[in-house]
């Protein structure tokens, strides 16, 4: 039989029964077994929410995604209630929703289990998960684990590196911190100390369904930190209903609410003033949201994996982040260099580019350790490859970089490209990763996932494979061998994809679109990245996706240690995630420059601290857009304090790294100060990141870490800390010099400045102008520092210090850690230093509490800076405790290395040269604190009675010299009216009437007094101090002062405040707030005849004050008083000289210098004391104060000389050796000593005459002994020679015909008595002799002068008519008697051999001569006439006034010198030199000076550098002492050593006085003789440097000889030295100045300098070099970077100006120099001004010298050739070919010299005639 057929409808319904079957089947099983978990919602009743009666603050939301209505919200079962504002929920969950505890179980103390079900009610987004296991640990006693997942399906978990390696160390029992509560589950966390609730989840409900978890707390306070990553605003989180989304995203950091690079699901909440904070840590990769609510509370959610958390407890929010990092994983310590200053940006272009921008940057000294490439280094973008066009060199700049220290970072991104290589060849990087199927697949799991990012079509590996792994790791290897380079920046890992999920899109599936997306930007999950359903094999991208750039980080780390092996190296990731700070740092990704950004800046680094990534920073000057310089300023300050300091910026934008703005822009300016700072603390920012490394401590530390029970703490976010101790407060605001800053309450230093800030615990308005940044120091800080250097290669060779910040206890404390900087593991290994410092109660202690590093750079602790020390110390002492045993050696530390700055407060200790790895002890005794008392009875014999009687107080001191009358702190005067205008201020000012007068006889006080105080210029400013009412003597000096002053605030450089009580001036420099005037102290004094005022110094280094033999440059401050009163006085120690300067120059703590002129004529005096502070008493005049604000030293000499006029230019001539003696018998020893000097070939040009050559010492009449003198000196200057006379002003009135005298009597010249006293002439005596005798000089002094002196009369040079007169005189004698080509003005001060007048009775009041205050001068007490005129002689000033000498006799010097200077031009017709002795401010615009008589002694050689630095400080370029000295016997080696240090002395003579032997050169030996010419021969060779020196000095006021500070002012050694000296900038000078010495220990400022003598670098910098210095030699250093014009010597300048021109190059570290040349006739006059001279610029570089002409206006005959040059530091590459190529443009080929061994290139040019006046450019190659 057939078989039956069913129809269609039959199968049909067959077909749906068995369906319908299978479904029943499993429904029972379902119901039976309840598996799976994840069922529909089974409510079968209706569903009756419990809405609770609560406030809106602690509503939880029931409908966070859009569409909220009552309808909807009644449908998932929760409660509708609106409000007026959409913030608050309107639907929120009743408190029957969530789910009951079922069971709970306690398997230990430490630990709770419980099963939790699901309650009955509606569903939020379907498949709620029913049954569910909470499970919570102790895991130590300050952190709590609590985990909720699906009890019976495995859910993704986060595979944590370090996590899931931890062991739990239970210590309390979990009862004491978490209670569940049952009916409806939550749990509490509460602080078991104090059972203060933390977290508090019964707020609202747990859901829990397969792809929404929301869990809500309830926190203890609104301050809640963290959560990342996103641009938070503030740093404290805003509660206010604010939901951030955090899922990793390739997006701009601009400042919206949106999702970033990062997933960071933890915060911190600091509970209440106590410190007590909690973090909370959400361990779930899964998208989420996280919304902070006014309750205030937190509400979680996430769109899968497992509810994981981790609450950790501190007693304080640093100890929180300690706590979390021992959960997740401490930071690493990047490599040392790692540290330093960074330069990046997207598309240099080409490597060409790349270099450029290093050079420029090199060139500018910017410290600067790395730099990048980004991915424009690669051939089409492609990962592994370079672009062999563009960066051809790549694989050799690595090299290029390490030669200068730098180092070499270049990017890689994750996605790798699909196609071909340049040329169609294969990319085997990607055809590798195929083969190793290493990348990420589409949800079918085999088919890589293609997408789009840089290179086109990519693919992306997937770094959770250990095949991809292996892949990377390969492939960076085989790359590193290509290209070198120093660590690894891995980019674009979120992960990013230009498309959204896949070239294909995505699949429409619940991963690709959830049922709830959390409010990420796009709100698709996809957006920029890939398809949420792609495969890794950590599990799906969608929940694995913000782990991408944590696996890629941990496939990277493998990666570097395969390549850099034991090498630290260093990576940063721009995605990351919990745990990546182990191996990684971080920027804050592609902002843009603009305000916003610079300052949302700081919340981020502050929150990535919490995160655990310490490494961190933002693109200085913004990556987008164009940065203005502003901008770009104030962030390149700030970013000086990033952790990571990194300036980058976008293609197609502005070049934006510093030198791009100018090598003397503000910019470059500011980025090199806070850069050097930067690496200078470089020690104590390695040592927080060892501290980060192994206690989890934060590097960038909130204010409120520190600070937290200061309320007004927790919302600083516009400032922050290096760890506890460096307070930083930028500037973040365009167009603003002043900051809103909070000052915490400690005591604070200003890092700068080295002040203790008074504010404390409030806001203040912090003045940071354009180049300031506020920088800060908490007291009881030991910062460890380092001197810094242009790279850490550099810097870590060098010196370390400690800055020690005493704080309210005086005590202090830190650490410092010490390595390799390069190694890996060193902490592991034991490799390291470790020093805990401490100090207390005078005495710091250096610890080594590990020592398994030894420094290869043998560093040593040099130098210790001690702030907030009340008073100068007795003594320093140093304990060494030796390593391994119990041998302590003690040294005392001496005075020259400790300087203490009283009105800082600041001690500082240098040269110690402690041992870095030793154990060491510094302790320091105080002097007790009497150093702020000013003294009120300056004159000896002060009692108690008479301190009392000028009201003052009496108290003893033990303290040597602190006064004991000292003055009430309100006496002096105050302030009645003050007139503040936009040029200045006037101020009226009224003596304090309550103390008694000043108290001294005969000059009454001045009551009312009037200030006025006139803003000059931005860097000049005038005080002066007068009384209104009587019209007193003002100093007749004339002073070029601007027609105008400055009234544009900003544009001044300096405010004034004025104090009313006691009356004074304050006068603070803008840029760092600094007072380098500060009047304000009592003691002020304004009496007819002793004026009194005393101010505070801006720190202890003054310098400066004359005629004085001062024993240091830098003044001694210990209560030293200096009298200041022209006198015929030899130089010795407190004697007062010949001229008066009463000008100083201050060094400020941060190098900048001021220079303060008192315009006052009187006889007066300064005191010294070690507040530090200063004195002036004067007693005269009135009170007229000049200062300048450099701020270089150099600088405050170029704006005083404009003050007070600019030095003299010398004739050529004058800068030859001389020769003169006090006591040449006739004309034939002069000529004898000519011919021998010719003879012995010695380089000689102008020979003198003392007053020997005078009949009788009569001005202007020839001994008939020199009757040949005239024809002499016309042979001689026929030879080429030049011949100098000396005059005195003292006339003869005794003689019966002496035209002199008689026509300076009927013109009415000499000084008289005033008409109402006497007619007569003010008679006294100097070296002219009676008549027609004989003088007997075996008799005493006095009665020589009483027998054989005749009256003598002195012109009054004020005048017009004595100007005439002299004129007359000179032009007679030079037409009449003798040639002669300069003048010698000497005894001008006046001297005078009687006391006032002859018979020693000085008519009128007898207070000029014996005032009732006298200053200590020399013989004081026989008054102010001593060996001088009576004070009360009259004198007529130019404008007809008649003054007192008592107010002018300081000038008669200067008076003198100019009608001199005015003759010798007139009656010669050429420049010529006048030398005057006594001088005073602007006398240096007619005359140079010499030292005086001083004795020939071995410590007159130093002083005598002294005081010329000194002169060079007051304006007198042409200075120099005599050499081997003028009294006593000079002795043979002394007398060497004075020839050669006296050859660089800018006016070098050897001088000696009557009655001793010869010191010329030809009186010794031959031997010293050929010493001689030798050294000469080297001034003679130098001179036409010499003379481009005088004029600049003539045209800017530059200093010629130069104290090595003004060169090297940022170097506090250099501040010291008074043993050195420089020409200029390029010729440094060491000469051995002590008997015997065959070695001399020179300081090498930190330069490259060359050995004059073998053109070799010494290789030294920053150092003492033990310099070998025969008899025969005196040891001199050319400066690399400059160029130094000479010619070959000859025997005087006549011929040696006639040789060629050459220059010596010395090049710089860069290879690189600079330099001018000067040139005229030699000895016309106002050459300059008439611009009748060449002046030409030198500029090497790149092998070229190449000249300019700035200007020409010389005649043909003064034209100079080329001839050779001498290139030092030319390299050890054989130079072959030299072309030098003239004006006209011909090229000449010329052949060098090149010394392989001494680097020195020789270049003789004189055979090619190339003109100098013409520009040329020389060029040099190398055979090679």
């Amino acid at each position: 039989m057939g078989k039956r057929r069913f129809s269609g409808l039959e199968v049909t319904l067959m077909v749906m029964f068995l369906l319908m079957s299978v479904a029943a089947i499993t429904m029972i099983v379902l119901f039976v077994t309840g598996e799976p978990g994840v069922i529909k919602d089974e409510t079968t009743e209706v569903f009756v929410p419990q809405c609770p009666n609560i406030p809106d603050t602690d509503r939880v939301d029931c409908f966070p995604d859009a569409g909220a209505s009552k309808r909807r919200c009644e449908e998932r079962g929760c409660c509708w209630a609106p409000r007026d504002e959409r913030n608050v929920p309107w639907c929120f969950f009743p408190m029957n929703h969530g789910y009951t505890v079922e069971s709970v179980e306690h398997p230990t103390s430490y630990e709770i289990k419980a099963q939790l079900k699901r309650m009955a009610s509606p569903s939020l987004f379907g498949a709620d998960i029913q049954e569910l296991v909470f499970h919570a640990e102790m895991q130590t006693e300050k952190r709590l684990h609590f985990k909720i997942y699906d009890a019976k399906k495995h859910r993704f978990e986060v595979p944590h590196e370090h996590i899931n390696s931890l062991n739990s160390k239970p210590s309390s029992p979990i009862s004491q911190t978490l209670e569940l509560a049952n009916k409806t589950f939550g749990l509490t966390v509460r602080r078991k100390e104090n059972k203060k609730v933390l977290f508090d989840t019964t707020m609202g409900p747990l859901v829990f369904a397969d792809q929404y978890l929301q869990l809500s707390a309830k926190l203890p306070s609104h301050n809640i930190y963290g959560l990342g990553e996103h641009v938070h605003r503030q740093y404290r989180h805003d509660t206010n209903w604010r939901t951030w989304p955090i899922f990793t995203r390739d997006a701009f950091p601009n400042g919206g609410t949106h999702n970033l690079y990062g997933h960071y699901p933890f915060f911190l909440c600091l509970e209440d003033e106590s410190g007590k904070s909690f973090g909370v840590f959400l361990m779930n990769s899964n998208a989420m949201e996280v919304t902070l609510q006014p309750a205030p509370a937190v509400t979680y959610r996430t769109i899968g994996g497992v509810l994981d958390f981790y609450i950790v407890f501190g007693d304080s929010p640093e100890q929180v982040v300690q706590e979390f990092l021992e959960l997740i994983g401490r930071p690493v310590i990047p490599p040392y260099w790692s540290l330093g200053f960074q330069l990046s940006r997207w598309d240099y272009g080409s490597l060409a580019e790349v270099k450029k921008t290093v050079e420029r940057n090199r060139a500018v000294g910017i410290p600067y350790d790395i730099q990048y490439t980004d991915i424009d280094y690669m051939e089409d973008k492609k990962d592994f490859t370079y672009d062999k066009v563009k960066f051809s060199e790549l694989p050799q700049f690595a090299d290029y970089l390490r030669a200068k220290g730098q180092r070499y970072i270049l990017i890689l991104d994750p996605a790798v490209a699909t196609s071909k290589r340049v040329g169609n060849t294969p990319y085997e990087a990607y055809d590798r990763g195929q083969e190793k199927k290493a990348w990420v697949t589409t949800s079918d799991g085999t088919t890589p996932l293609l997408g789009e990012v840089w290179p086109g079509e990519t693919v992306f590996p997937d770094y959770t494979s250990s095949s991809c792994i292996d892949w990377w790791v390969d492939e960076y290897e085989r790359f590193s061998r290509e290209i070198k380079h120093d660590a690894l920046w891995i980019d674009m890992n979120e992960v990013a994809n230009f498309k959204k999920g896949s070239n294909e899109g995505c699949l429409d599936n619940n991963l690709n679109y959830p049922p709830y997306t959390p409010k990420i930007l796009d709100e698709v999950m996809y957006s920029k990245t890939l398809c949420m359903d792609a495969k890794q094999a950590w599990g799906n991208h969608y929940d694995v996706h913000s782990l991408y750039g944590y696996s890629m980080v941990l496939a990277t780390e493998k990666a570097l240690q395969r390549v850099f092996g034991g090498n630290r190296t260093l990576m940063l990731t721009r995605s990351s995630f919990p745990g990546v700070g182990k191996y990684s740092g971080h920027w804050l990704g592609d902002n843009a420059a603009n305000w916003n950004d610079i300052k949302w800046a700081i919340p981020g680094m502050l929150e990535f601290g919490l995160f655990g990534i310490p490494y961190i920073g933002a693109d200085i000057c913004g990556f987008f857009d164009d940065s203005s310089e502003e901008l770009c300023r104030r962030w390149m300050q700030v970013g000086a304090f990033y952790p990571f300091s990194r300036n980058h910026n976008a293609q197609g934008y502005k070049p934006q790294d510093p030198a791009f703005y100018g090598a003397h822009s503000t910019l470059v300016k500011t980025s090199k100060h806070y850069l050097m700072i930067r690496y200078t603390l470089l020690p104590y920012l390695y040592t927080l990141f060892y501290k980060a490394h192994t206690t989890g401590e934060t590097v960038v530390r909130p204010v409120m870490h520190e600070f937290y029970s200061d309320s007004a703490t927790w919302t600083v976010d516009r400032q922050f800390l290096w760890g506890k101790y460096l307070l930083i407060t930028p500037v973040l605001d365009p167009g603003t010099d002043t900051v809103r800053a909070y000052i915490p309450d400690a005591a604070w230093y200003d890092y700068e400045t080295m002040e203790r800030v008074a504010d404390r615990k409030t806001h203040v308005n912090m003045y940071l102008p354009a180049d300031k940044l506020g920088l800060h120091i908490r007291g009881g800080a030991i910062l460890p520092t380092q001197t810094p250097d242009v790279t850490t290669t550099y810097s870590r060779r060098k010196a370390m210090g400690l800055i020690i910040a005493l704080d309210d206890t005086n005590k202090a404390a830190g650490e410092l850690f010490w390595d390799d900087g390069d190694s890996r593991d060193t902490v592991k290994t034991g490799k390291y230093i470790h020093y805990q410092f401490s100090a207390v109660n005078g005495a710091m202690t250096m610890q080594v509490t590990h020592a398994g590093y030894e420094d290869p750079a043998d560093i040593k602790f040099d130098n210790i800076t001690i702030l907030g020390i009340p008073d100068p110390p007795k003594s320093v002492t140093v304990i060494h405790v030796s390593r391994g045993s119990d041998e302590i050696t003690k040294t005392q530390v001496p005075k020259f290395n400790f300087n203490y700055d009283g009105a800082k407060q600041v001690l500082f200790l240098t040269g110690l040269n402690l041992t870095l790895g030793e154990t060491y002890r510094v302790e320091w005794e105080l002097e007790k604190g009497d150093y702020q008392r000013f003294d009120c009875h300056p004159e000896e014999h002060a009692d108690e009675a008479k301190c009392k009687a000028r009201g003052c107080i009496w108290q003893p001191s033990t303290i040597e010299k602190v006064p004991w009358c000292f003055y009430p702190k309100d006496y002096g005067y105050s302030v009645t009216r003050t007139q503040p205008t936009d040029s200045g201020i006037t101020v009226d000012i009224t003596r304090n009437s309550k103390y008694r007068s000043a108290g001294r006889e005969g000059s009454p006080d001045i009551n009312t007094l009037r200030v006025e105080i006139r803003y000059h210029t931005g860097d000049m400013l005038q005080f002066k101090i007068w009384d209104p009412t009587t019209e007193r003597y003002e100093v007749p000096v004339p002073l070029s002062v601007p027609a105008e002053p400055e009234t544009n605030e900003d544009r001044r450089n300096y405010k004034v405040q004025i104090t009313d009580n006691p009356f004074g001036i304050q006068i603070i420099r803008k840029s760092t707030g600094i007072k380098i005037w500060d009047s304000s102290v009592p003691g002020f004094t304004f009496s007819d005849m002793f004026i009194q005022v005393s101010t505070r110094l801006s720190s202890e280094f003054v310098y400066g004050f004359g005629e004085t033999e001062h024993e240091s440059y830098k003044h001694d401050l210990n209560f030293h008083t200096w009298g200041m009163f022209s006198k015929d006085q030899p130089p010795g120690y407190k004697m007062n000289c010949y001229g008066v300067h009463p000008f100083y120059m201050g060094l400020e703590s941060t190098a900048d210098a001021h220079g303060v002129l008192l315009l006052n004529s009187n006889a007066m005096d300064v005191t010294f004391q070690p507040t530090p502070a200063l004195t002036y008493r004067t007693l005269g005049g009135i009170l007229d104060f000049y200062m300048v604000l450099g701020p270089t030293p150099e600088e405050v000499v170029q704006q005083y000389t404009a003050l007070i006029g600019r030095p003299v230019l010398p004739a050529y001539w004058s800068l030859g050796f001389q020769l003169c003696r006090y006591g040449y018998a006739n004309d034939q020893e002069i000529a004898d000593l000519y011919r021998d000097m010719k003879a012995a070939q010695i380089p000689y040009d102008v020979q003198y005459a003392d007053i020997d050559y005078m009949d009788r010492q009569l001005d202007f009449v020839l001994d008939p002994e020199f009757d040949g003198l005239p024809a002499l000196v016309d042979n001689m200057r026929e030879e080429g020679m030049r011949f100098i006379f000396i005059l005195d002003p003292a006339i003869s009135g005794n003689e019966t015909y002496y035209p002199a005298f008689d026509r300076g009597q009927a013109a009415d010249v000499f000084i008289k008595w005033p008409k109402d006293l006497s007619d007569d002439i003010v008679w006294g005596k100097v070296w002219p002799d009676f008549p027609n005798i004989t003088v007997d000089e075996s008799l005493d002094w006095d009665t020589q002068v009483e027998k054989y002196r005749a009256f003598a009369a002195f012109p009054d040079f004020f005048r017009k008519e004595t100007a005439d007169w002299w004129h007359k005189e000179i032009e007679d004698f030079y037409h009449n008697v003798t040639k002669f080509d300069g003048l010698w003005i000497d005894m001008n001060e006046p001297a005078s051999f009687v006391h006032g007048t002859v018979g020693e009775q000085c008519l009128g009041n007898q207070l000029l001569e014996f005032p009732p205050y006298m200053p200590p001068l020399e013989s004081k007490h026989l008054g102010l006439k001593h060996k001088t005129l009576c004070m009360n002689s009259e004198q007529i000033l130019s404008d007809g006034k008649r003054v007192r000498h008592y107010d002018v006799h300081n000038l008669y010097g200067w008076s003198h010198t100019k009608p001199t200077y005015d003759t010798l031009l007139n009656v010669t017709g050429h420049r010529g030199i006048v030398v005057t002795r006594s001088t005073y401010p602007s006398s240096g615009k007619w005359a140079g000076h010499w030292l005086g008589d001083n004795n020939s002694g071995w410590d007159q050689l130093y002083k005598s550098i002294i005081g010329i630095m000194e002169f060079s400080l007051f304006g007198i370029s042409y200075t120099g002492a005599d050499i081997c000295g003028f009294f006593n016997t000079a002795e043979y080696e002394m007398c060497l050593r004075w020839m050669q240090l006296g050859a660089f002395y800018p006016y070098s003579r050897n001088h000696n006085g009557k009655g001793n032997p010869r010191q010329d050169p030809v009186a010794w030996d031959t031997a010293f003789a050929a010493a001689s010419k030798d050294v000469l021969n080297i001034r003679y060779t130098l001179l036409p440097y010499l003379y481009t020196l005088m004029f600049e000095a003539h045209t800017k006021g530059n200093t010629v000889v130069r104290p090595l500070l003004h060169e090297f002012v940022h170097d506090k050694a250099t501040w010291h030295i008074h043993r050195q000296f420089l020409w200029g900038p390029a010729l440094l000078i060491t000469p051995a100045l002590d008997k015997g010495a065959r070695h001399v220990d020179g300081y090498v400022p930190d330069a490259r300098w060359y050995d004059y003598h073998t053109a070799k670098d010494v290789g030294v910098r920053g150092g003492v070099l033990r310099m070998s210095t025969p008899l025969d030699h005196i040891n001199l250093h050319i400066r690399g970077g400059h160029i130094v014009p000479w010619q070959a010597p000859a025997a005087n300048t006549l011929l040696s100006r006639k040789n060629p021109l050459g220059l010596i190059v010395a090049l710089s570290d860069n290879g690189t120099a600079q330099g001018s040349f000067f040139w005229d006739d030699g000895e016309g006059i106002d050459t300059v001004e008439k611009k009748q001279y060449l002046l030409a610029t030198f500029t090497s570089a790149g092998n070229s010298l190449t000249s300019k002409i700035e200007h020409n206006g010389l005649a043909p005959a003064d034209r100079p050739i080329l001839g050779v040059v001498k290139v030092w530091g030319a390299g050890s590459v054989n130079i072959t070919q030299v072309t030098l190529t003239d004006g006209a443009g011909t090229v000449h080929s010329l052949t060098p010299t090149h010394n392989l061994d001494t680097q020195e290139l020789t270049v003789d040019a004189t055979s090619k005639s190339v003109r100098v006046d013409q520009p040329f450019t020389m060029t040099w190659r190398t055979s090679v």
